[in-house]
């Protein structure tokens, strides 16, 4: 059993390996990397990335990546291609081939077959002298010096270099296709970074009630309101507009304040100037104002007009904290 020092030294060491030779992929960005972004730009079909073993892992991986970043992908598995799986190929897609060593003999078979097409076909290759690197249209150098494994035979450092050489290409692709938060909020509905992107104020404040009293209505009127919503807060409102807001935490500090609530209104307990927000802003920056101003209830508008109001569990539900 190693000491605790060792394993440290150990894990170190694989980070720091495999640190290098990412960073020695700059000097790997050449004239080809240029010519496979635009390749990738003019092709009217998708991108099929193929591999075997780690490599296909990988593979799936940049696939996910491109397809989020507006560039249409496909994982194709070198092995099932001889069994069927070739036929997802059409004549306008280009071919990605990953491999450590260029000579895998299912890369081998796919090859001559994916040439026949006339597909364009990238080689993202370890070994410049390999049969797939003589074989591909354009290459991607993803070379090594040595894998973080001691024994140099799994795969580690190799496949970190893929993984990054793939966000390389998939990065250059989106800022080229001028991608933006709207693109990525449109690829990502379900999730809570696009949901930052698109989900508005309005959109949580329609799904409450919109609690609200009269600047004259009476204590008890007030906190039936507040109760009846459940959501902690009433805004106050006198000739339609909006001149308080009253939370529960104004109700406790009235009964301390005072002896006898009988004769007070809801204009001697509310908040004044309360923080506003127009339906149409972005949900997160809704978070934004509550965190600021330690609340965790924010009212809604629209325009001038009282909208609702957005409580902290409403972000808490739809994942935007």
């Amino acid at each position: 059993m190693k000491t605790n020092s060792e394993i440290k030294n150990i894990a170190i060491h694989a980070l720091k390996t495999e640190a290098e030779a990412v960073l020695k992929l700059t000097e790997y960005i050449n004239d080809d990397f240029v010519k496979v972004v635009i390749e990738i730009l003019k092709i009217k079909g998708r991108v099929i990335i193929t591999g075997i073993g780690k490599s296909a892992i990988i593979a799936q991986k940049i696939v996910a990546t491109m397809n989020s970043t507006g560039t249409p992908a496909i994982f194709m598995h070198a092995a099932d291609a001889i069994h069927g799986d070739l036929g997802m190929l059409q004549s306008d897609d280009l071919v990605i081939a990953m491999s450590k060593s260029g000579n895998s003999p299912e890369i081998k078979v796919i090859i001559p077959l994916l040439k026949q097409s006339g597909n364009k076909l990238i080689a993202m290759v370890g070994d410049l002298n390999s049969y797939l690197a003589k074989q591909a249209d354009f290459i991607l150098n993803t070379a090594i010096e040595k894998e973080a494994c001691p024994l140099n035979l799994a795969p580690t450092t190799s496949t970190t270099a893929q993984l990054a050489m793939g966000d390389a290409l998939a990065i250059s692709l989106l800022e080229c296709r001028s991608f933006s938060n709207t693109d990525f909020a449109r690829y990502h509905p379900g999730g809570s970074l696009g949901k930052q992107l698109y989900l508005k104020v309005g959109d949580l404040a329609s799904q409450n009630e919109k609690p609200s009293v009269l600047i004259n209505d009476s204590i008890k009127k007030v906190i039936v309101e507040i109760t009846k919503n459940r959501l902690g807060a009433a805004a106050v409102l006198e000739n339609n507009n909006i001149v308080g807001i009253i939370t529960d935490g104004d109700i406790r500090r009235m009964i301390e304040n005072h002896e006898d609530i009988a004769n007070l209104t809801a204009k001697d307990i509310m908040g004044t100037n309360p923080i506003k927000i127009q339906k149409d802003e972005l949900a997160v920056n809704a978070l934004v104002l509550l965190r600021k101003n330690h609340i965790t209830q924010v009212i809604v508008t629209e325009g001038n007009l009282y909208a609702g109001i957005v409580h902290l569990h409403d972000l808490l539900k739809e994942g935007i904290i």
